[in-house]
């Protein structure tokens, strides 16, 4: 028998047909200590369990094999206890929390909770032969039914302003601002991971909800019951990997633009930073100081213009800051990793950044670059990457990388440029993994380098599994736009709620090139929008300033006592002061699987009022955070990527713009909690929407009640002062925990226990503050210490403490 397509849907699963009638087997399956699979004339079905509550289904044609070794996936399946029965063609699988029902007839599974409520349930599956450049294989799709109301989350990076991602139909293939991980999660407390690398379809429709890809043997997918959002998080990060701890320092502040070019410039720019007295901590240098297009990505600093690299890299750290350099996935053909791929074909043979060998725009293909992207599915590739890396600029003492065009840049697409062979098969059948593999590959080398350095990455794509890799990923080239601005909160919640927690976005986006003819920073129109995106990105997992044509610098803005610049500067330092609070949450990301960036639909999903709301978030679990993504007091203008284009004239009814002005703005406070102006300490009950009197100074921004947030002290970079006096703010009205996390914030021997834990409880019926004896120990811990302890009414107290368990009544 010979099928052109297998529907499940209509397929035999089990059992034998004799004059029209079906029989089915007494028992059609075969149980193992993981699961159980069965199979018929045309189609294999497997469950595997990860965890009680994880499970992989693997669907492919019968009389074919299934072996695959994922990309993503570095859990094992285990052993687990489950019960299996079978009845009128119906298998039942059931864990304690998780019963799938597997109909026997046509393959389809169904997932409930024990008590019956239906939480996801399969629709067909379809195998498509499909000859991937010779290798004769199958297009793949899973359709599942979701509720009608059901909001979905996740899908990676997507630049579509929507929070659910119901009704969305996309493409998935990776791109400079979209980052796909074929992964969702319900407000139900399920999530869908999709393994698979190809090409791949998401469609949502009322009808269906499913995934299609180009490339794949069979249909494989986990199901992973998590009850609630951060449970599904948690269960995408246990097969994929937890998340390692980043220097404090990458939570300050990082100054960047496109692109510094010169050594002088670079020290200038932290120079000024010092001068002025605004904190900074990261300073990045952007492409081509390697020299010309020729010697694209030699990583190594090559031009005239960086005379002494070295001495370079030890003035930042002299002033206390650290340094980033920008590595590509691409090489020059003058270059020595280039020369040593191309003799072992490393190299991929498609259109990438730069076409051209000559810096001009349009590029001018009289003069091609020669550049080709490197073969990052090949162990050896990464191998001999990390060699050149390490000798031109690991070796010089730069701090960590800026991981440029990971999708990577694929230029004027051909479809048989995806037939490009690759260590892994066809670039078709891996392509949207290409980011894991080439982060994992600096990542897997650095930590087997040295164990002194912590590894950060910056990188612009992201796949399923990432987030092992400490990086953290941008969201690309957007334009400098409102528009852009309002896509971002979204996308990095999104993102988040792939199991990927480290999101940023250039702030003030990066083309900017129309509001250059128009005055550049001193254009009320691009200040406004500025301002808002860098209040915005101060609470989110990287505060990085950067973009092309108009410089972002402070002092860019004007000086001291100018609304722009004080506004920049306040919110800077207002990071700075979190940083006890934020280096705490990472711990709490990384210990026990936390976010940073919180859906309300995360921690308020019985308020369905948060399902879909795309404009305020949580940042870690006590600050609400609402920041404008609309004009208030310029209009508001489409700019688009092509500088060309926009508008041509500066607008003088700008010119008088008083920022100062008071304007208001809706804000929404979730349900089942009272809220606290975090600036005016005013409290409001959860479920109704305020208007909240702003200027350009402020943003709606709130604090749960039942939180205790420790603020630090004032510096000028993350670990000038320690944290041996600091500000604990109480925010009563129900029970609250906060464990304060210490460690030597800049080197993995945290992974050998060398850490303190100071748990803080606030006991709201006898208004008592219990500070927990200190737990663990590490060089350099501070053994004495003073808290001043705060509440929103005006109550303080000032406390010492030395480890010990004390308690602080506030009746």
């Amino acid at each position: 028998m010979s099928f052109t397509k297998i529907n499940i849907k209509t397929s035999i699963i089990t059992g034998v047909i004799f004059s029209g009638m079906l029989h089915v087997n007494a028992q059609s399956y075969q149980k193992t200590d993981s699961g159980l699979k069965f199979s018929a004339d045309n189609i294999n079905v497997e469950v595997k369990f990860y965890g009680e509550n994880t499970i992989r289904i693997i669907k492919y044609p019968a009389g074919k094999s299934f072996v695959k070794n994922s990309l993503s996936v570095i859990k094992q399946e285990q052993k687990t206890r489950f019960s299996v029965s079978e009845n009128k063609n119906i298998i039942s699988v059931k864990t304690n929390d998780l019963n799938i029902f597997i109909d026997a007839k046509n393959g389809t599974i169904t997932y409930k909770s024990p008590s019956g409520k239906e939480f996801l349930k399969e629709k067909e599956s379809d195998f498509k032969p499909f000859n991937d450049a010779g290798d004769q294989t199958y297009s793949v799709t899973q359709a599942f039914q979701l509720e009608k109301d059901e909001p979905i989350y996740g899908l990676g990076i997507l630049q579509n302003g929507k929070m659910s991602q119901r009704n969305t139909d996309v493409k998935m293939i990776q791109n400079n601002t979209w980052d796909f991980v074929p992964f969702f999660q319900s407000v139900k407390g399920y999530g869908v991971f999709w393994d698979n690398y190809s090409p791949t379809q998401f469609t949502d429709k009322p009808d269906k909800t499913s995934f299609s890809s180009e490339v794949g043997e069979g249909v494989d997918y986990y199901f992973i019951y998590g009850k609630n959002a951060d449970g599904v998080v948690a269960g995408m990060r246990n097969l994929t990997g937890n998340v390692p701890m980043i220097p404090l320092w990458t939570y300050g502040y990082w100054q960047s633009k496109e692109r510094y070019k010169s050594q002088d410039e670079l020290l200038d720019v932290v120079k000024k930073y010092r001068d002025l007295k605004v904190p900074l901590d990261g300073i990045i240098q952007d492409w081509q100081y390697w020299g010309n297009n020729y010697q694209w990505n030699a990583m190594d600093f090559i031009s005239p213009d960086f005379p002494d690299a070295k001495k370079m890299i030890q003035n930042i750290h002299d002033m206390n800051a650290h340094l980033s350099v920008s590595i590509w996935s691409s090489f020059g053909p003058m270059t020595n990793p280039y020369r040593e791929m191309d003799k072992k074909e490393m190299l991929f043979n498609f259109k990438t950044w730069p076409e051209s060998g000559l810096e001009v725009w349009p590029p001018d293909m009289n003069y091609p670059s020669g550049v080709r992207v490197y073969d990052a599915y090949n162990p050896e590739a990464r191998n001999i990457y990390w060699k050149y890396l390490n000798k031109g600029v690991f070796s010089l003492g730069v701090d960590t990388w800026w991981m440029d065009s990971t999708e990577p840049d694929h230029l004027s697409q051909k479809p048989e440029d995806l037939d490009t062979k690759t260590y892994l098969g066809s670039f078709r059948k891996v392509r949207n993994a290409y980011p894991l593999m080439t982060v994992g590959g600096v990542y897997d080398h650095q930590r087997e380098t040295t164990s002194d350095k912590r590894v950060f990455i910056l990188t612009r794509s992201a796949f399923a599994g990432q987030q092992r890799y400490a990086a953290n990923t941008w969201s690309g080239d957007v334009n400098s736009s409102w528009e852009s601005l309002r896509n971002q909160v979204p996308a990095g919640l999104n993102f988040s709620l792939t199991g990927n927690p480290n999101f940023n976005s250039d702030i003030g986006g990066f083309f900017a090139g129309v509001y250059k003819r128009n005055g550049g920073t001193k254009n009320p129109m691009f200040q406004e929008l500025y301002v808002r995106w860098l209040q915005y990105g101060t609470f989110t997992p990287m505060m990085r300033s950067h973009g092309t044509d108009v410089p972002r610098e402070i002092y860019q803005f004007g000086q001291k006592g100018g609304v722009v610049y004080d506004v920049i500067e306040k919110f800077i330092k207002l990071r700075y002061s979190m940083l006890p609070y934020i280096y705490s949450t990472s711990w709490d990301v990384s210990k026990n699987n936390s976010s940073f960036l919180r859906a309300l639909s995360m921690d308020f999903s019985t308020d369905k009022r948060t399902w879909d709301i795309n404009n305020e978030y949580l940042f870690g679990k006590s600050f609400l955070v609402a920041p404008i993504l609309n004009p208030q007091y310029t209009p508001e203008k489409i700019v688009k990527t092509d500088e060309n284009e926009g508008w041509n004239k500066t607008d003088n009814s700008l010119s008088n713009i008083d920022f100062t002005q008071n304007k208001t703005v809706k804000v929404y406070l979730p349900a089942d909690s009272d809220w606290f102006d975090f600036w005016t300490n005013e409290k409001h009950k959860g479920g109704q929407e305020l208007q909240k009197e702003v200027n350009l100074q402020s943003i709606p921004l709130y604090v749960r009640a039942g939180s205790i947030i420790p603020f630090g002290p004032d510096v000028q970079y993350a670990t000038e002062k320690k944290w041996d006096n600091l500000t604990v703010k109480i925010y009563p009205g129900t029970d609250a925990d906060f464990v304060l996390y210490e460690d030597e914030f800049d080197n993995y021997n945290y992974e050998k226990g060398n850490y303190s834990e100071i748990p803080f409880h606030w006991n709201e019926k006898s208004k008592t503050l219990t500070i927990d004896s200190r737990k663990g120990n590490f060089k350099g811990m501070i053994d004495q210490r003073n808290f001043t302890l705060i509440l929103p009414n005006g109550q303080q107290q000032s406390v010492n403490y030395s480890g010990k368990r004390i308690n602080v009544s506030f009746k």
